[in-house]
């Protein structure tokens, strides 16, 4: 049975009372998590099964479709699998918010289900839209001009180039042959038919990183030492440095083989054993476009959410941002639409965005773990003790912004409908922030049950800064299962 969440807040108030200091404290919050963890001891589950390859990308690498384009930040199919087969929804239609590469959405598809996405990068926008392109348009014609592409090269010769589009973080991403050839097959590409060109921008998007002197790397954009640019005290070697014809080849090549038509993979995203159920994706950020969502609508949401943990996708993914025709001014503001998750989102008036939002603003006003955490790095921003000024604000728009997602996500729900989200806890100046347990104390006051938080074997590190200044603790990563009261 569920304790009311007022009555909740309040015993965990009483106990802290008498046990912790009310100044901003490790202490303190220690207390609060120790208390909070005791109130939700019961969901807690160890799942063998939910490994880290499973839980990432890692478990895609091998699987047709889901290969093509390595979306670092997204689960596996697999994961998805295995939730909607642990919690099968009691109707049609799922789901996610944070839509990524829309691995929830081909999956659900495939399993029959109707799937709605919201993606706000127009990288994540793309890949989906190539795969439904393909998936709707593509015909035995197609698949014989791109083999004949890819064994002839004629490319490699084409005398015009059309110029490559930049940002300023990712001028001299490429060595002068590489930028000549991608350039020279950016203009080869515009006389083939629709669909191909389609799957020929989508093949120079997956190779991008591979080719460049960059690596994704979390909060930024890693440059590699032969770019030239300044390094620091510890130059960066990428490794290898692939040649962009064996690339570019190679990649056409793991498409030609994934929709060549075979007994066992009848279309793209079918497996014979179910009526595909039709997607539709909207393009932007949740926050504007859940409000728009008809109540009651949807029979699940998987998703996962940007974590908490500085990590800026418009630099991390910048090279294909360019590409893609993103500008200076587009990119700043999708850094500003996103979640906030870096220490450069400005604060959101989320009142002003929806007044609805006044019940969420106050669930996260009244979650004492949230407010001991809050207080804590508003007092190290002060004393000066943190890298970056930012983490407070951020650390604190990203909990109010959720708040006012999981208040949607109740609203859009059906009641007894399944969230399950993936999320990692994260560490700030010496205090280990459990996500999982805040966002689950916000969802029993907006409306959920707190049905499972399903825990990894083993759990991930922290950032070497955290540990060399205060020691290693491992972080819960987890999947969070509640269900619509």
């Amino acid at each position: 049975m569920t304790i009311p969440v007022l009555g909740l807040q309040a015993s965990i108030a009483n106990k802290a009372l008498q046990s912790a200091e009310q100044e901003p404290s490790l202490e303190r919050i220690a207390t609060l998590d120790r208390l909070l963890e005791e109130y939700f001891q019961s969901k807690f589950v160890v799942h063998a099964s939910l490994s880290r390859q499973l839980v990432s990308f890692q478990a895609n690498k091998a699987r047709p479709i889901y290969r093509w384009y390595k979306f670092k930040e997204g689960f596996s199919a697999g994961l998805v699998e295995f939730l909607l087969a642990k919690y099968p929804p009691n109707g049609n239609r799922i789901l996610d918010p944070f839509a990524g590469s829309g691995t929830t959405l081909f999956v659900a598809s495939e399993l029959g289900f109707d799937a709605d996405g919201i993606e706000l990068l127009p990288i994540g926008q793309q890949i989906i839209k190539t795969k439904l392109t393909i998936d709707s348009h593509l015909v035995e014609n197609d698949l014989v001009l791109l083999r004949r592409w890819v064994e002839d090269g004629q490319w490699r010769f084409s005398e015009r180039r059309l110029p490559l589009p930049e940002l300023r973080i990712t001028k001299g991403a490429y060595s002068e042959r590489t930028r000549e050839l991608i350039e020279r097959y950016l203009a080869a590409i515009q006389h083939e038919p629709p669909v191909l060109q389609t799957i020929l921008r989508f093949a120079l998007l997956c190779v991008l990183e591979d080719v460049s002197y960059t690596r994704k790397d979390g909060q930024y954009l890693r440059w590699d030492y032969r770019s030239g640019r300044k390094q620091g005290k510890k130059p960066f070697n990428k490794g290898e440095i692939f040649d962009f014809e064996a690339a570019i080849t190679q990649k056409l090549r793991q498409i030609i083989e994934d929709l060549t038509p075979s007994p066992l993979q009848p279309s793209l995203f079918s497996n014979g054993q179910h009526q595909r159920g039709q997607i539709f994706l909207f393009s932007g950020s949740c926050l504007d476009i859940l409000p728009q969502l008809p109540a009651g609508h949807y029979s699940a949401i998987i998703t996962s959410p940007p974590y908490c943990n500085r990590y800026d996708y418009t630099r991390t993914y910048a090279l294909e941002l360019a590409m893609l025709g993103v500008g200076e001014r587009e990119l700043w503001e999708l850094r500003q639409n996103m979640l906030s998750c870096t220490v450069e989102n400005r604060s959101k008036d989320l009142l002003s965005m929806n007044p609805a939002w006044r019940t969420a603003i106050d669930a996260a006003d009244n979650q004492e773990l949230l407010q001991a955490i809050l207080a804590y790095l508003d007092d190290q921003r002060v004393i000066g003790a943190l890298n970056n000024n930012g983490i407070p604000r951020m650390v604190r728009g990203y909990f109010y912004e959720m708040a006012c997602v999981i208040a949607e996500a109740a609203r859009v729900l059906k009641p007894g409908a399944p969230f399950m989200m993936v999320n990692d806890n994260v560490r700030y100046a010496g205090a280990s922030i459990s996500v999982d347990m805040i966002l689950s104390a916000l969802a029993e006051s907006l409306g959920f049950n707190v049905e499972n938080i399903l825990v990894l074997p083993s759990g991930k590190g922290n950032s070497s800064q955290q540990m060399g200044q205060h020691g290693r603790e491992p972080l819960r990563k987890c999947v969070y299962v509640w269900r619509r009261r």
